[in-house]
């Protein structure tokens, strides 16, 4: 339409100031030039219109990967902590089942050791009664023995009598402790057996650290590096996220690039365009006068 107008105007212009047909000719072509130049920016226009579209999505599908790579960087340092715990539970009812046996056992060998004492205890209020008896009925035919040495004997014996008595209290103490230690046993070793399933759960790995051997679908046992465990699982999905978001940003960064670059002949093009109009209107006011 620009290149009708101009032609339109040189013709006029032609027979009534005398425009020549060179004049005409070289307004026509810078018409037609302002017209490719046009279509020029138009295209780029598109272009960069299209990618900066593109580049939106792009920028919203990699704030979801960085959304998911940071709920599942979380995960992972929560199931770290996890594990921690796990493994000091698991050490600690360790230590805990260790020193209820160490003591069952410490009151075991002092159960026997008490026994040991009532034995010989009973055995000393044996002699002493039987010493007793003795002096009494030696007493009873020498007056000449003294009242102190049968006091005395009499003494022993009620004293070995007390001791037997207070060792039989700390032998039943003991057989109330060996009793409470049983309890507790079963207990540690119930609460030492959960914490080391919860482990090997968490881990996929035992206490020692060592892999869980497995079986296959056929019963075969397989070396399976805690592939199963929850740890190994929340691992496994940070770093599905974490390349995710690697592709995503590197998409992005792609698209970036293509829409600069894009940007920057849209701008060159804009500057043609505007050059070449501003030489038609020059071309043009020029042969309006002449």
């Amino acid at each position: 339409m620009l290149a009708t107008l101009t032609s339109k105007t040189a013709g006029t212009k032609l027979g009534k100031y005398g425009i020549t047909e060179r004049k005409k000719a070289e307004l026509d072509a810078k018409a037609l030039e302002v017209i490719d130049a046009q279509q020029d920016v138009d295209q780029y226009q598109a272009i960069v219109t299209a990618l900066t579209q593109k580049l939106n999505t792009f920028e919203n599908l990699q704030a979801m990967a960085e959304t998911n790579r940071t709920k599942a960087l979380s995960n992972k340092n929560i199931v770290d902590q996890l594990v921690q715990s796990t493994k000091d539970l698991l050490d600690n009812s360790k230590i805990a089942f260790n020193d209820i046996v160490l003591a069952d056992s410490s009151s075991k060998e002092l159960a026997g050791k008490l026994k040991d004492l009532m034995d010989k205890l009973i055995y000393s209020v044996e002699l002493i009664n039987k010493l007793s008896a003795l002096v009494i009925s030696k007493k009873a035919l020498n007056p000449l023995i003294s009242d102190e040495l049968v006091a005395m004997v009499g003494q022993a014996g009620g004293d070995a009598n007390n001791a037997i008595a207070l060792t039989l209290i700390a032998l039943q103490s003991t057989f109330a402790s060996q009793s409470a230690n049983m309890e507790s046993e079963a207990a540690a070793a119930l609460g030492y057996t959960q914490a080391r399933s919860l482990y090997q759960i968490m881990t996929g790995t035992d206490a020692n650290g060592d892999k869980i051997m497995v079986t296959d679908k056929d019963g075969q046992p397989t070396d399976v590096p805690g592939t199963n465990s929850l740890q190994a699982m929340i691992y496994q999905a940070y770093t599905d996220a974490k390349n995710l978001f690697d592709k995503r940003q590197h998409a992005y960064n792609l698209v970036v690039n293509q829409v600069n670059l894009a940007t920057i002949k849209l701008n060159k093009a804009q500057v043609k365009l505007k050059s070449l109009q501003t030489g038609l209107s020059a071309g043009n006011a020029a042969a309006m006068v002449s």
